[in-house]
């Protein structure tokens, strides 16, 4: 793969809700995703379209996970494959590993802790991925080590504040309402209310410095928020 092309991942899932989930959350990281609901169109698909890495569920209708790594192992495929499989099925995951998974994740998981994983993965096989460094003014933000700072100090953002930074600062200029805020920066199987949205906003702009007098994220009235501040 060319070192300017983004990594491009095969999603291979069939709950519809999750597949939506993991499409939009994995394009806004900034990779290619292709997104399959069972084994035989996930072989199809790579066979047409290379992936860098395939997320695999092992639970599909028809063609299950353990045969499509099965089917890639024997063919010399290194592929990395990183397994989702259900809370408690700890027999898969040992059967998984040893046909030649990669790593796995149990559902339901952290869209944080899957990105995370992600990114490791194609580290180690040295795979191009999107850069997710920000500089805006005083302030720089690195998302890959999750670490922010203002004129070289760190402001001590927890993972959370940093992934709705994350939102914000990609798109700026761009509202984004509280729903839209919940659905991209918390875990699927989490039930967080609108009002928890906007306590961690008023946390993130106290650690930002952000005031009245340089509003870096405004509130749209009745609809959500947004990150005035282009990119440097």
């Amino acid at each position: 793969m060319a070192e300017s092309e983004l990594a491009h991942l095969l999603v291979v899932e069939d709950e519809v809700e999750l597949q939506q989930l993991l499409e939009t959350n994995l394009q806004f990281e900034g990779f290619s995703v292709e997104v399959v609901g069972d084994g035989e169109p996930a072989l199809r698909a790579h066979e047409r379209h290379r992936a860098d890495l395939i997320l695999l569920d092992l639970m599909l209708p028809n063609m299950d996970g353990f045969k499509v790594l099965e089917h890639l192992r024997r063919a010399n495929d290194a592929v990395p494959i990183l397994m989702l499989t259900a809370r408690g099925a700890e027999a898969d995951r040992v059967k998984g590993l040893s046909l030649g998974a990669d790593d796995y994740l149990v559902k339901p998981f952290s869209i944080l802790e899957l990105v995370a994983r992600i990114r490791a993965i194609l580290r180690r096989v040295r795979v191009a991925e999107p850069a997710k460094v920000v500089a805006c003014g005083a302030y720089r933000f690195d998302f890959d080590a999750m670490t922010a700072t203002r004129d070289g100090l760190n402001l001590d953002l927890t993972s959370r504040e940093m992934r709705i930074l994350e939102i914000l600062v990609t798109y700026p200029g761009r509202t984004h309402s509280r729903s839209d805020l919940l659905r991209l920066a918390w875990e699927a199987d989490a039930r967080p209310s609108p009002r928890t949205v906007d306590v961690h906003v008023a946390n993130l702009r106290k650690k930002l410095g952000d005031d009245e007098k340089r509003r870096l994220i405004t509130t749209v009235g009745g609809e959500g928020y947004r990150w005035t501040e282009r990119p440097d």
